[in-house]
């Protein structure tokens, strides 16, 4: 069993260990004050991140809460500071391929705010109200969501007065804090590209219906070929998995009753299950007789054996702007609304055939 010490103040300010019978009580922050001789309030901006502390009194702090192997109470701190210094993260487990470096960022980013991160995941982002009770029950200082969110839902977080930054959303005619990169363009640039090599018949796997981020993707492809003047693309639906990868581009064929020379994924995941089922299964020659590209730029979309043309969003600038923007809105409250867009950059592999020198773009103009 391992014994409590209590110290003693010795000749010339030293710290001397004793062992003491312990009575079962938590040591406390005004233990370590009165072993350290400072004061209550000194202890605790010596275990705060970025609080004004002297050097001499930290160190003395530490050398007193080692000895009496003390712990910080973060429960007792929210409750006298008023804030739980957590902050929400909300994404869905379907994005949670591309999303990995994106949470490491987010809270890398947020502990530097001397808070920590609450991970929320949706299997579907039609999935949020199910999970804002618990969100509400942690009394978090803020929110980053990377979901869709209703008229009410947005109105709920203001009534609580908890501050939100939506990350790769931004719902119109809200005025909500916002970083997202624009999808529609991403997908217009695609299309450009493509379109600029000679492919005329467009397909897509288009990702789930629920999904903000795939209907933007969509609505760009759209948009580009009706201004071009190409024919309709064939668009079948998928869940962001590498199976409705391969089963979409099965639908394709059934349906268009041939190989179209290009086919859209709205992510990574799906173009590399379009990529195996063309190559392995269907004897398809890829990018000779069929293109095949994704979004989003997952680590496995540059693997030697894939290599896909893909769309990369600046996504650790994006978790930086979030986290900044959110503590911003923590510390004043209020304030004009921020929104930052972004632009991807187009990653060419070598599933494309692309015959014109890749674009890249930077960040557009705040709105």
């Amino acid at each position: 069993m391992r014994k409590k010490t209590t110290v003693e103040h010795g000749a010339g300010n030293g710290i001397a260990e004793r062992p003491m019978n312990g009575d079962g009580r938590r040591v406390t922050s005004y233990d370590v004050a009165l072993l350290a001789g400072v004061s209550q309030s000194a202890v605790s901006r010596s275990f705060k991140p970025g609080a004004s502390v002297s050097p001499a009194t930290l160190a003395k702090v530490m050398r007193a809460a080692a000895a009496l192997d003390y712990i910080p109470n973060a429960a007792a701190r929210s409750l006298s500071t008023r804030r739980s210094n957590l902050v929400a993260v909300i994404v869905s487990s379907m994005a949670n391929l591309y999303y990995p470096q994106v949470l490491s960022d987010l809270s890398e980013q947020i502990a530097r705010q001397g808070k920590r991160l609450l991970l929320f995941t949706l299997e579907r982002e039609a999935d949020i109200g199910k999970v804002l009770c618990d969100v509400w029950q942690y009394q978090v200082d803020g929110a980053i969501v990377a979901a869709w969110l209703s008229d009410q839902q947005i109105a709920e977080f203001a009534r609580r007065d908890v501050p939100l930054v939506l990350y790769n959303r931004c719902p119109r005619g809200h005025a909500v804090h916002s970083v997202l990169c624009d999808q529609a363009e991403a997908a217009r640039l695609l299309v450009s590209r493509l379109a600029e090599s000679g492919h005329r018949q467009f397909a897509m796997i288009d990702g789930p219906g629920d999904s903000t981020t795939a209907q933007e993707r969509k609505s760009g492809m759209l948009d580009r070929l009706l201004e071009l003047g190409l024919p309709a693309p064939v668009v079948v639906s998928g869940n962001y998995d590498y199976d409705s990868g391969g089963a979409g581009l099965h639908k394709i064929i059934d349906r268009l009753g041939r190989i179209p020379d290009a086919v859209i994924c709205g992510n990574d995941i799906m173009a590399i299950g379009c990529l195996d089922t063309a190559r392995h299964q269907l004897g398809i020659r890829v990018p000779d007789t069929m293109s095949v590209a994704g979004f989003d730029a997952l680590d496995a979309s540059g693997w030697l054996s894939y290599d896909i043309t893909t769309l990369r969003q600046p996504v650790q600038k994006m978790a930086t702007d979030a986290v900044a923007m959110l503590s911003r809105l923590m510390q004043r409250r209020g304030g004009e609304v921020e929104r930052k867009r972004y632009l991807s950059c187009m990653v060419e592999g070598s599933t494309a055939r692309l015959n014109v020198p890749p674009q890249r773009f930077g960040m557009m103009a705040a709105a």
